[in-house]
């Protein structure tokens, strides 16, 4: 009964989108849900249709405000399938919930191809049908689903990163302000070696070096004072600025070509001063233009 109580005292207003993700067997609901999770959604795969109700009103709960919204994987191998998602959506659509239904197919030689590499039955195949024949029942089937989908999207010809972009362009802007890359920034020391995750790594030993004044060098990039010795100089202010201004030019590309995690590395010669604050001023800048960014200071107590 408490988590009934829960559900009735939590704020409405924070529930994001609810996505359905359905389509043909083979078609790339499993790939469609990891993009909806990389843009922060919460997803589940499986998903018997008569409980999106109930899995949808999960999202009000506070300690799922965190989530874009909600992305439901379901498929023809539940029995009387379009009846419950016909009946799930319009109890969704009648408590002001009206869900987002993506449909995904392909050609038939295509899943064809796809079921020959992967060795998976067919759902359908286990009624009796051939390979063939359950491509067309299910392509038959499922017409009136597809029908009502807000997106088709055929997968014939696509890799994940077509997929992203379909569904990016889709319901990116929905899913909340954070985009769907994910930015690291790791702030190192040269004299330890580079990090070899590392996808951009710039050197910063050209700046003011703050272990050279005696008072700053027990601190580190975190704290005021060497910050604001390492950007002193109206060079190491440009070269900041400049910095920012490439990544901030390069990430949207990268995202667009379907990348979904970057990592930038900034080093120094012991990874304590000037690494750390750029890191520093980078995350937050960063994360103020609404990218997912983190941040690790992987020598800053050994410098």
């Amino acid at each position: 009964m408490s988590g009934e109580s829960d559900l009735k005292g939590a704020d409405a207003g924070r529930m994001g989108p609810v996505c359905i993700i359905s389509g043909l067997s083979g078609a790339g609901k499993s790939t469609a849900l990891r993009v909806f999770e990389d843009l922060h959604y919460f997803t589940v795969d499986g998903l018997p249709a008569s409980l999106a109700p109930e899995m949808a009103a999960m999202m009000r709960l506070p300690s799922m405000s965190h989530f874009a919204g909600i992305a439901l994987g379901m498929d023809l191998r539940q029995n009387g399938f379009l009846e419950e998602i016909s009946d799930a959506l319009a109890l969704l659509s009648g408590q002001g919930r009206r869900p987002l239904l993506l449909f995904l197919e392909a050609g038939s030689d295509e899943l064809m191809r796809r079921y020959a590499t992967t060795r998976r039955p067919h759902p359908l195949e286990r009624e009796g049908m051939g390979l063939e024949a359950a491509l067309l029942a299910e392509r038959e089937r499922l017409q009136p689903l597809r029908e009502m989908a807000d997106l088709v999207v055929d997968t014939s010809h696509f890799s994940i990163h077509d997929l992203r972009r379909s569904i990016q362009k889709r319901w990116g802007d929905k899913a909340g302000r954070l985009r769907a890359i994910r930015v690291n920034v790791i702030s190192f020391g040269f004299k330890y070696g580079v990090p070899r995750e590392a996808d951009m790594t710039f050197d910063l030993r050209f700046l003011p070096n703050p272990y050279f004044q005696e008072e700053l060098r027990p601190f580190s990039g975190r704290d005021r004072a060497v910050h604001d010795y390492v950007f002193a100089t109206p060079e190491a202010e440009e070269f900041r600025k400049k910095l920012l201004d490439l990544l901030l030019f390069m990430l949207p590309q990268m995202e667009a070509e379907g990348r979904y995690r970057v990592t930038i590395a900034v080093g120094c010669t012991g990874g304590r001063h000037r690494s750390v604050a750029m890191a520093e001023d980078l995350v937050q800048a960063l994360q103020q233009a609404d990218y997912p960014a983190a941040l690790e200071h992987r020598h800053l107590e050994l410098g």
